[in-house]
């Protein structure tokens, strides 16, 4: 197994990619801890799910043949983009529930980060999930920054991280968006097939909760799979079982 970790940003499909050490946005300035300790979160009450049809990837297939829906309407695609993002996802240590619906408010999926093998409290994330070919545009990152206004109460507040994920990489000008947003924020591409093929985030996420963190591709032996993980402070983190919510 051959580990690649470089500074720069994760591109796709090339021998030579390059990852992060640290997040690809990091300041100085952003370094430093919070001049005070935030208080412990409240326990997390989610919102009510849109629907009791379906809780992850294979009940919603299951209702979907049950009922019909056509595999091109966006209602199939963004769902089932939606429980897909989940459960690769949760290789990385989220814990995510879907609530996305007519009042979600711009929020697909709610949860919690707890990487492997750390001790610090979870950090609390919401997402944004956009199926579909488009590359990201700059915009989806301003609804992104509203989805804090509209987050539900025990997502607002410190330590509340927001992502944007899609299945195409970040352009340049999602990247010069995220640097320059006041809000912690992170972009992660994600394939329809749920394989995590990017993921930065920017300063401000750095400070809230990300410090020490960054990203590396792992080889497999004899030109095994390549695979993004998680590195703390130059140690590669374990990825875990993937759930199937």
């Amino acid at each position: 197994m051959s580990l690649v970790c470089r500074r720069g940003f994760v591109r796709l499909g090339r021998r030579s990619v390059r990852n992060v050490a640290r997040s690809p946005f990091s300041h100085a300035a952003a370094r430093r801890q919070s001049e005070s300790s935030s208080p412990a979160p409240s326990p997390l009450v989610y919102p009510q799910a849109s629907t009791t049809q379906h809780t992850d990837l294979t009940t919603f297939l299951q209702y979907a043949q049950r009922s019909g829906l056509d595999e091109k309407s966006s209602v199939y695609v963004g769902t089932y983009y939606e429980y897909a993002v989940a459960a690769a996802l949760s290789r990385y240590g989220f814990a995510l529930k879907r609530i996305g619906g007519a009042s979600d408010l711009g929020t697909d999926l709610l949860g919690e980060w707890k990487p492997a093998r750390t001790r610090s409290p979870a950090m609390r994330v919401l997402l944004q999930c956009k199926a579909g070919a488009q590359k990201p545009k700059p915009q989806w990152i301003r609804e992104l920054e509203g989805a804090f206004a509209g987050a539900p109460a025990g997502w607002r507040g410190a330590g509340v991280l927001g992502f944007l994920v899609g299945e195409q990489p970040a352009t340049k000008g999602v990247r010069e968006s995220m640097s320059r947003s006041r809000w912690p924020l992170g972009y992660l591409c994600c394939s329809r097939e749920g394989v995590l093929r990017q993921m930065l985030w920017n300063a401000r996420a750095e400070a809230e909760g990300l410090e020490g963190f960054g990203v590396a591709t792992r080889h497999g032996d004899a030109g095994g799979e390549e695979r993004l993980v998680l590195v703390r402070n130059g140690k590669v983190l374990p990825l875990l079982e993937q759930s199937v919510h």
